[in-house]
């Protein structure tokens, strides 16, 4: 520690030997400099407060109706940063009339940068208190690029929102008018698919399906109908054609003879088919169809008792044979046989019909499962667009509720707090700073010549020194012996010199109170210097 306090006193006592050089560079440094200072153009600056108000009632009441625009909070954030934006700082050019200043794009890129350098905008995002200053020497330029920041800020960027909230809106509709189209042309196809294959589609009514079990129906039905007309026929058959004919329709007896049995035939003839009737529908132990069979039985033993009645009562002789053909019953039911077997004959025709349908039907069945797997893209395609398009319907109502919300209610509201004024006092440059910085820098700048110059011209005022530098020993000194005369001239210049210190330090403070108290003393005389 000591050898370094002696090392720091040896470079002391060979820069005090070279003190004048250090308070002249010192006096230059500053004249320059303070004249410099008092030169720059006085820098005004101006500013704006505006408030962003973003709380609004009519949100919460549309939440889950209109499309939520985006976090508002977001929105500000991003409008904050880009503000300063290379488009917004061209529209500030633009409307402050500074792109006359450019001729060329060299230019304009230079103002732009200007520009970006002395805009201020501070904020903060917890309260939406926002502040844009702008500084130049002209007081009507800075408040203009002031007012035009803030126009910006409250108008542009809101725009540019309400800009995307359009975009979206007919992006919406485009899409909508795509899958109407789209609807149309499967509506148009499945109806031109439906035309092509209505008789083997597999669903609706009257569908494939449903014909073939229609026809199996019709197939039993006919069926059906067809036993019963054979058995009716079969019974008509037996009656005229018999064994034991009835209704008197034998051979004529040996002697002719008259029965009046016409009233009884027509009885039996009516149960008759009754009983036929009643044989469709239920079974041979109903009671309905057990009584009509007696009753018929009855009625045919009355017959036979008229006419065994009336053969007794008949003379004999070798009468002509009994014509049976001229009986009407029998000649009903001749036609009614006859009628009976074409019916038959009908049905059966009818029946192979039928079951020549159903099989070409059944033998369709491969055609009838490609067409149901072809019907069945169709309508998925089609459900597919259909809820597409109604879920593009519900985005686009809800887009233009929001839209018509965002723009009959103030979402954003900006309340200007201080609005854009021209300053009559410059707030910079800060001359006092500046000055002071030039005076020590002028300070440092001699203290450091005036330290290579005693390295660069040393000189040996110890012993120790000596025998260091030499690296031989020293003997001994001799101390000078001051006259009263160098030692009045000694002491001469070192009054001078902290005179000519106290001057540099005293014309400092004049410099500062002329600064601090507004007294354009320095500007004027460098105006003049300047001029002159």
């Amino acid at each position: 520690m000591h050898d370094v306090v002696v090392l720091l006193l040896r470079y002391a006592r060979g820069t005090w030997r070279f003190r004048w050089w250090m308070l002249g560079i010192a006096w230059a440094v500053s004249i320059v400099g303070w004249s410099v200072v008092a030169k720059l153009p006085d820098q005004y600056e101006a500013s704006a407060r505006v408030f962003v108000d973003t709380t609004s009632v009519l949100r919460p009441l549309l939440q889950g109706i209109a499309i939520n625009t985006g976090d508002t909070q977001q929105k500000i954030f991003l409008m904050t940063r880009t503000l300063l934006s290379r488009p917004n700082l061209e529209k500030v050019m633009r409307m402050t009339d500074l792109d006359l200043q450019a001729t060329t794009e060299a230019d304009k890129d230079e103002i732009i940068e200007d520009l970006k350098k002395k805009i201020t905008f501070e904020g903060t995002s917890r309260e939406n208190l926002y502040t844009i200053s702008y500084e130049d020497d002209s007081p009507d330029l800075a408040k203009l690029v002031v007012k035009s920041l803030l126009t910006i800020f409250m108008e542009s960027n809101l725009g540019e929102v309400r800009k995307d909230q359009d975009t979206a809106a007919q992006f919406l509709e485009q899409q909508k008018a795509e899958y109407e189209r789209r609807m149309r042309e499967l509506e148009t196809e499945l109806t031109r698919f439906k035309q092509r294959n209505l008789t083997l589609l597999p669903e609706g009514s009257g569908g494939y399906y449903d014909r073939i079990r229609e026809g199996k129906t019709q197939i039993e039905a006919v069926r059906l109908e067809i036993s019963v007309l054979e058995e009716r026929l079969e019974t008509t058959r037996r009656q005229v054609e018999g064994e034991e004919p009835s209704f008197g329709l034998g051979p004529a007896p040996e002697t002719a003879f008259t029965a009046e049995t016409g009233d009884i035939d027509r009885r039996i003839q009516s149960i008759q088919l009754r009983l036929d009737e009643l044989s469709i529908k239920y079974t041979d132990r109903h009671p309905d169809v057990i009584q009509m069979k007696k009753s018929l039985e009855d009625l045919k033993g009355q017959r036979a008792q008229i006419i065994a009645q009336a053969r007794r009562d008949a003379p004999q002789g070798d009468g002509s044979a009994y014509n049976v053909d001229k009986n009407p019953i029998y000649q009903q039911m001749r036609i009614s046989m006859a009628q009976l077997e074409a019916d038959v004959a009908a049905k059966k025709r009818l029946l192979s019909e039928y079951e020549a349908q159903v099989a070409e039907l059944e033998g369709s069945i491969d055609k009838v499962l490609a067409l149901e797997a072809e019907r069945r893209d169709l309508m998925s395609d089609y459900e597919i667009a259909k809820k597409n398009h109604g879920v593009l319907e519900s985005r686009l109502e809800s887009a233009k509720l929001g839209r018509k919300a965002d723009n009959s209610s103030d979402n954003v509201r900006f309340r200007v707090v201080d609005p854009p004024r021209a300053p009559t006092v410059p707030t910079g440059p800060n001359r006092v700073l500046y000055s002071s910085l030039i005076l020590l820098a002028g300070l440092a700048v001699g203290f450091g010549i005036a330290f290579l110059m005693s390295q660069f011209r040393p000189t040996f005022d110890e012993r120790q020194m000596l025998s260091d530098s030499l690296g031989l020993p020293v003997l001994g000194s001799v101390n000078m012996v001051w006259t009263s005369d160098q030692i009045r001239a000694r002491k001469v210049r070192n009054v001078s010199f902290v005179l000519t210190l106290s001057g540099l330090l005293l014309t400092f403070g004049v410099v500062l109170a002329l600064y601090q108290f507004n007294i354009e003393l320095l500007p004027r005389l460098a105006q003049s210097l300047n001029l002159a």
